[in-house]
């Protein structure tokens, strides 16, 4: 479930996980290390040399979208077997239509905002495999960016539902694959934390986009569909209230300030440093300054944040909260001019979370 292996790049962290593995009756630690090797190596090479070792498919990457979907059938595959590919008809299927429509959607985000094309702005090919297990004996609750493509769980339907129901955890989980061409923000402790958060505003704008909805309009929920009953993942309107008493997970343990930053040690069971849970310090920053511009996400917040994440000059693998809202500030005032609604917005956003 994730907790099997180095969670980076899933979208449930492993303090919910454990929860869930708990509940099932899942307490065996066997571990499934198909991907962590590939990850971790991933992780340490150059974006130039990794487009090169891009070759899940032997697809070339297009100036156009391109697309494949493939079926694991609940086991551990790397890939599983071709349901689906660009300019065929889409299956009828929930989850195939979910994953081919929201990377669709996630890539026309990126190009027709910001003029990129794929993730990596060389046209990598989309590769999703839906019906993912890391252990065939249990479900597997997660979806996740491994490096090269996307996998995802149909998780179990007495707690969960599937990880492709929600728009905002595709786009979520395919922005990593953005961050890992431009910061390469390292996943751990702040920076990690900033690479979590980087992936929920994005996240977050792709679902405002496609549904125009204006900033103070929005739910600003993360995963609002996955989890039965009313909890999302998590808020970045107000980190800590996602889920509150909830039956497996208890209570949303987000902190939305500096004050409440929880100190977790770098290991698999503190979360790396707690990457998921202070995500929510910059998350919440992202939504203050987004509510004080108002209009679009997309229009204003959004490219100052596309602006400091492609630029390796003012964020780098080691950032801190504090760069970040340095470099957004930076980059608002270059846009939009020093004293502007939108640099005092994002000052304001930094501000609120204790960041400056």
């Amino acid at each position: 479930m994730c907790t099997h292996r180095n969670p980076l790049h899933c979208i449930l962290p492993p303090y919910m996980t454990d929860k869930l593995r708990y509940k099932t009756g899942n307490t065996d630690s066997k571990a499934d290390y198909q991907f962590k090797d590939k990850r971790k190596l991933l992780a340490t090479i150059a974006p130039a040399k990794k487009r090169n070792s891009m070759a899940t498919t032997g697809v070339k990457p297009a100036s156009n979208i391109y697309r494949e979907l493939y079926d694991a059938g609940q086991m551990p595959l790397a890939l599983g077997k071709l349901i689906w590919k660009e300019e065929q008809r889409i299956p009828a299927d929930k989850d195939a239509k979910n994953v081919v429509n929201g990377a669709g959607n996630v890539w026309s985000f990126y190009k027709k905002l910001f003029n990129r094309s794929s993730l990596d702005n060389h046209g990598l090919p989309l590769i999703q495999t839906i019906r993912y297990r890391d252990n065939p004996q249990e479900p597997f609750y997660n979806a996740f960016w491994d490096g090269e493509q996307m996998f995802y769980g149909t998780g179990d339907p007495r707690f969960t539902n599937s990880f492709t129901t929600d728009l905002d955890v595709i786009s979520h989980e395919l922005t990593h694959g953005v961050i890992d061409f431009e910061a390469q923000l390292a996943y751990e402790f702040q920076s990690g934390a900033l690479n979590e958060s980087f992936a929920d505003v994005f996240g977050s704008m792709v679902k405002q986009w496609v549904h125009k909805t204006p900033a103070r309009k929005a739910d600003w929920l993360i995963g609002s569909n996955v989890l039965k009953g009313k909890n999302a993942l998590w808020s970045m309107k107000a980190p800590g209230t996602a889920f509150k008493n909830d039956t497996i997970f208890g209570d949303d343990p987000q902190p939305a300030t500096m004050k409440d930053f929880i100190h977790s040690p770098n290991t698999e069971d503190g979360d790396y440093g707690g990457v998921h849970i202070n995500s929510g310090i910059p998350n919440y920053a992202f939504y203050v300054a987004s509510y004080e511009i108002n209009g679009n996400a997309w229009e204003k917040a959004g490219p100052v944040w596309y602006a400091a994440l492609t630029d390796k000059k003012v964020l780098h693998k080691k950032s801190s909260f504090e760069d970040a809202a340095t470099a957004t500030l930076k980059k608002a005032t270059a846009q939009f001019g020093k004293n502007s609604l939108e640099a005092k917005g994002i000052e304001k956003g930094w501000r609120e979370a204790g960041v400056i």
